[in-house]
């Protein structure tokens, strides 16, 4: 089984994500050790596909939020706030749930319907 972890730059930015096997990997601390070796570069943190832990899987230019331990995407938008459970960006109002398509406008902070 794989294990993966977030390369971090400047600013906890997420770099890359490597996957190692569990017997280079059975911790975290074991698998950051390994990555050290490997790379000669220091800072990585675990993350998880099923989002068990760390809030939610890293990806290339999120931000890895030490207080919160969470991996967080870039804000959307800027009326968009961040939720504090999910550490995802949630618009002021709730998308329709009506089946059509909708994308957010910024202008109006509203839902808007595509039409095709």
């Amino acid at each position: 089984m794989k294990k993966y972890f977030a390369k971090l730059g400047l600013n906890s930015k997420v770099q890359e994500v490597y996957s190692v096997g569990e017997n280079n990997a059975p911790d975290e601390k074991a698998g950051i050790e390994f990555l050290n070796k490997q790379t000669n570069y220091p800072f990585w943190v675990q993350t998880f596909k099923d989002r068990s832990q760390r809030k939610n899987y890293a990806g290339k230019g999120m931000t890895y939020d030490e207080d919160r331990d969470a991996f967080i995407s870039k804000q959307s938008f800027n009326s968009w706030v961040l939720n504090e459970d999910t550490c995802q960006w949630e618009a002021p109002s709730a998308r329709p749930d009506d089946g059509k398509m909708y994308n957010w406008n910024e202008e109006t902070t509203s839902w808007v319907e595509v039409t095709i």
